[in-house]
């Protein structure tokens, strides 16, 4: 089928909860992607800070057909070995202990408040506005922003929300009914917005003084997104739980919820379940891109790569006056317009240059971190092309 075709099945047999691009894409290369026409964009979206090693990595994708070729799924009831490799990988490669596997972002997010109100024996939770936490009931509730809740309500009790960045708030939020304080290290469909320097430093000191747990939502941060394998280590401050989603398995659905050995004890069996979590294939192929993203150098192109990018943005900052703002760390950068950036989009990917807006004026690149200095330079010359045009 043409892109047409497919759009027009997609409008009669799927509810139409995406506003789409008018694309419809066939395969994938480490940051390049192709249409069903055959045309070739660089990939600045990366299914949205999921691509991290790539797309159609071989090491990823071997991983998955070897294990769709032996088991697929089973259930928690019984034990796998892919499971436990890929908790032990985890743990070696984040600052926790113990882990429970999930499917997405929002189950992650959604296990992580369970758990902190089973272990601290509180229900109250503390988000940031501005954030985004996921689409079900209670992530909606926990997202800072109202236009994701409106027309869904009722909403879940038990959760207020303070400015990021505003230590004073969050101490003035907290009560002895507090469980714990729910944190993106960088907001990402906030905007790209990097905490104020040793804000997260001082709201873990001020969590553990109220005894009330810090909770980091590295769904879109984590693996190696900022520049280490999780955001927690760029800005060197230990949570008591993360949640992970995203980019931990090259593209494949998981999600998980990571915590101290003391935290995560107090789930007991009957407390949470995820009949898909952590399933052989899954796991597969978290085992497979994890290790991609250590044995392949990734962090360091993340740092080096994400600078390099963001000096090509700051260039087009000094230089064009319709950009108001360049901000980010590593492979996960903002450039904040003077107006809404749809457009912008719009007119990159005509370029060849896929990029995505988020809270209305914020062009956001999450690229692959395989992207090259090259593919780099490409987009910012399209984006220098455009703005160029766009000031006459």
């Amino acid at each position: 089928m043409n892109t047409e075709e497919i759009m027009a099945q997609d409008n009669e047999y799927v509810m139409q909860t995406y506003g789409r691009q008018p694309l419809a894409l066939k395969k994938g290369k480490g940051a390049v992607v192709w249409d069903v026409e055959g045309r070739a964009y660089i990939d600045c979206v990366a299914g949205i800070a999921v691509n991290n090693v790539g797309h159609a990595h071989p090491r990823v994708a071997e991983a998955i057909s070897k294990q769709a070729h032996k088991l697929i799924h089973t259930s928690n009831i019984y034990y796998t070995e892919e499971q436990v490799r890929l908790a032990k990988l985890l743990v070696e490669v984040s600052p926790h202990q113990k882990a429970f596997f999930c499917n997405s972002g929002a189950e992650a997010n959604e296990g992580a408040i369970k758990l902190a109100r089973k272990y601290t024996g509180k229900g109250e939770i503390i988000a940031m506005e501005n954030s985004f936490h996921g689409r079900t009931i209670t992530t909606i509730t926990a997202t800072g922003q109202h236009k994701y809740k409106k027309n869904f309500g009722p909403l879940t009790p038990g959760f207020k929300h303070v400015p990021y960045g505003n230590l004073e708030a969050v101490g003035e939020a907290i009560t002895n009914e507090t469980a714990a304080v729910l944190v993106e290290p960088v907001q990402g469909e906030g905007g790209i917005i990097i905490p104020p320097e040793g804000y997260l430093d001082e709201l873990k000191k001020l969590c553990h003084e109220n005894d009330v747990l810090l909770i980091f939502d590295e769904v879109q941060t984590g693996f190696g997104r900022t520049g280490e394998m999780f955001a927690s280590q760029t800005f060197k401050v230990t949570p008591d739980i993360t949640t992970l989603a995203k980019a931990i398995a090259g593209g494949f659905p998981m999600g998980a919820v990571m915590a101290s050995e003391e935290v995560g004890n107090a789930f007991q069996p009957g407390d949470h379940a995820a009949t898909f979590g952590g399933g052989p294939l899954a796991c597969a192929a978290g085992l497979a891109s994890v290790e991609t993203i250590r044995e392949e150098g990734l962090l360091v192109r993340s740092r080096e790569n994400g600078e390099y990018f963001k000096n090509q943005l700051k260039e087009l900052f000094l230089e064009h006056g319709l950009v108001e703002d360049v901000r980010g760390v590593g492979m996960m950068l903002g450039m904040e317009m003077d107006m809404p950036c749809s457009r912008m989009v719009d007119d990159m990917r005509l370029q060849g240059v896929l990029v995505n807006c988020t809270a209305e004026k914020v062009l956001r690149f999450v690229p692959p971190l395989v992207i090259s200095q090259e593919q780099i330079n490409d987009v910012t010359d399209c984006l220098d092309e455009i703005l160029r045009r766009l000031s006459d």
